[in-house]
């Protein structure tokens, strides 16, 4: 479903950052684990096509995002690329439902109440659908960052630390909620994180090291 080759990345100024190669499947996870400096960040931007490839390639679905460019890949990171960042990047003034209908505008789909309503409540937040997003703890609100990520049924998910502030329960509560919306809707699931307590738990797994 994703993989890459021989994927190299260098800041104005730095050193080389040579990635492994990896492998996910569809409705797997893949664990990238790694301290901090060692360029998990960088290479979620890759794969999610955020950062332009300098080296090496990353294959979605067949299509060599490398190849893309412009508003072909703004196009194709919209409609098979499901982000979860770290830090939320939610509309304030917006209710959460209209949040997760934003994600649809965006890439380029006709909005559909139903289907984010319907998300929602299989996430357990959809009594919060009217809710302003202002109005959420914060756990609710990675909830909504996740419906978001979802919403146009990606190929691929990425998952930006989504575990490393949470207490050990909710640690494996959002790991099987990812993990099970990921299955849900045929997606390949990539978690990138410095949280050594996930390491047990996926067996399909890169350690990022420095050189």
């Amino acid at each position: 479903m994703i993989s890459t080759n021989n994927l190299t990345y260098k800041y104005q100024g730095g050193t080389d950052i040579v990635f492994p190669d990896i492998v996910c499947e569809e409705k797997d996870i893949l664990l990238i684990l790694g301290t901090s400096g060692v360029g998990k960040t960088t290479l979620l931007h890759l794969l999610g096509g955020i950062l332009s490839i300098q080296k090496g390639s990353v294959n979605i679905g067949g299509i060599e995002i490398n190849k893309l460019s412009g508003s072909g890949l703004d196009a194709f990171r919209g409609q098979n690329i499901g982000i979860i960042f770290q830090q939320n990047h939610f509309v304030d003034a917006l209710t959460v439902l209209e949040n997760v209908m934003l994600a649809q505008s965006l890439a380029g789909k006709k909005a559909d109440k139903n289907a984010a309503k319907q998300l929602l409540d299989r996430l357990n937040i959809g009594h919060k659908a009217a809710k302003n997003i202002r109005d959420l703890s914060q756990g609710e609100k990675q909830r909504v960052a996740i419906a978001r990520a979802l919403i146009n049924q990606p190929k691929l998910i990425l998952a930006d630390e989504p575990t490393s502030a949470l207490d050990d329960i909710n640690c494996q509560e959002v790991l099987n909620l990812l993990h099970e919306q990921a299955k849900a809707a045929g997606s390949a699931l990539v978690v990138v994180t410095h949280d050594t307590r996930l390491k047990d738990k996926i067996a399909n797994r890169v350690i990022l090291q420095t050189i």
